[in-house]
């Protein structure tokens, strides 16, 4: 495993860090973790030197209004000396934050749910322009001083969701020891991007890279035009090596999260992370990506990451399996395929069909990505639903 400086912090962070958000499931069902193999998978990611472990108050839970099982399962996980070889992040549900009195006491909890102490890296969760102002209200310097000062939290930082001007505001707003973006080589120019990523290690914080992969659609089939394209590198890489790459290539990053689901993604990261360097990638291959990129941007349908922020739907609808058979359809041009999935997916109970919308808008305010839901779903069943 190679090690990269954690901002200012003086830490070393690993270069594959621990996403615990798409954890391997029972039975479809999110919020009924696979324990023992979830908890293999962690083992194994530690025992090979990853050290920095991410999840959230919600993750693998129902609703976003109540703790999810993700905490919990680390708590547990984590047993056995595991908690002291690793830095644990976890957020501050900001949504449920109406007052100084919530921040202590969801975080209070956190601590309990995740048995320790103290939280290494305590975020923010999912800022934005208008999340901001509303925190800092309410005191939230207040509270992360506080909270280093008694020892509950060791570093404090922000996960960011929003368009591009209101980083820069959010970064001077407070003297953050991290941030965590989204980035990808798709996602060059989109909230935070490129330009956010320069402004943040300018500013000394450390940056954990959330989404490398793109909610896994950059590692999946490439269709026949992209893959093309990689054939002409003159070294050859799989999809996911050439995503996580990208990353390793900045000097600026200083670790990536993948949310893994079985132990196969996990040995295979930790391995392409043990020469996940600086320099790993010519001018020419960078020239490359940006050629796929632009292949890829004229196919993507639905630019959703599969992140789960939409959910649950009160009708039921399954939205990101619902434009998951919509990209795959328009990537991989075989929409009779996605149709049948569909279909399946539908009558099995997996996702009520997107013709149940009823333009509640609750999908569409919960959606990192900004995307125009009601309208996409409309789409959607115009193309699925013969």
């Amino acid at each position: 495993m190679l090690y990269r400086p954690f901002g200012r912090t003086g830490e070393q962070v690993s270069a594959l860090g621990f996403g615990a958000m798409r954890l391997p499931v029972v039975d479809g069902h999110r919020d009924r973790i696979d324990v023992p193999l979830a908890t293999q998978m962690l083992h194994y990611a530690i025992e090979n030197g990853v050290n920095y472990v991410d999840t959230a108050f919600p993750y693998h839970g129902a609703a976003f209004d109540a703790p999810g099982n993700s905490e919990p399962f680390l708590g547990k996980a984590l047993a056995g000396g595991y908690r002291e070889r690793v830095l644990l992040a976890t957020k501050l549900p900001v949504w449920l934050t109406e007052s100084r009195a919530d921040m202590d006491r969801l975080l209070d909890g956190q601590l309990e749910r995740l048995r320790t102490d103290h939280i290494d890296c305590y975020l923010l969760h999912g800022l934005n322009g208008k999340m901001w102002p509303k925190m800092a209200e309410l005191g939230v310097a207040e509270f992360l001083e506080a909270a280093k000062a008694d020892g509950r939290i060791r570093y404090a930082g922000f996960s960011y969701h929003d368009e591009a001007p209101a980083f820069a505001p959010i970064v001077d707003g407070y003297a953050w020891d991290f941030c965590q973006i989204q980035y990808n080589y798709m996602d060059v120019n989109f909230q935070a991007g490129a330009a956010g990523l320069a402004y943040a290690a300018e500013k000394g914080l450390a940056v954990i890279v959330m989404e490398p992969l793109k909610g896994g659609r950059l590692a999946g089939r490439a269709p026949a035009d992209v893959q093309a394209l990689w054939d002409t590198a003159p070294v050859a890489r799989s999809h996911v090596e050439w995503a996580l790459d990208f990353i390793w290539d900045d000097p600026r990053v200083s670790s990536l999260l993948s949310g893994m689901s079985d132990m196969e993604q996990v040995v295979e990261n930790v391995e392409l992370a043990g020469r996940g360097r600086v320099g790993l990638l010519s001018p020419e291959e960078h020239t490359l990506i940006g050629r796929v990129r632009e292949a890829f941007r004229t196919r993507t349908a639905v630019d959703c990451t599969e992140c789960r922020y939409c959910l649950p739907c009160p009708q039921k609808i399954e939205i990101p399996l619902v434009f998951l058979a919509v990209n795959n359809a328009a990537l991989f041009e075989d929409l009779e395929s996605e149709r049948i999935g569909y279909d399946f997916g539908v009558k099995a109970g997996f996702t009520a069909p997107a013709t149940a919308c009823v333009e509640c808008g609750q999908c569409e305010d919960a959606c990192p990505q900004k995307i125009k839901i009601i309208e996409e779903l409309a789409k959607a069943a115009s193309i699925l639903e013969e």
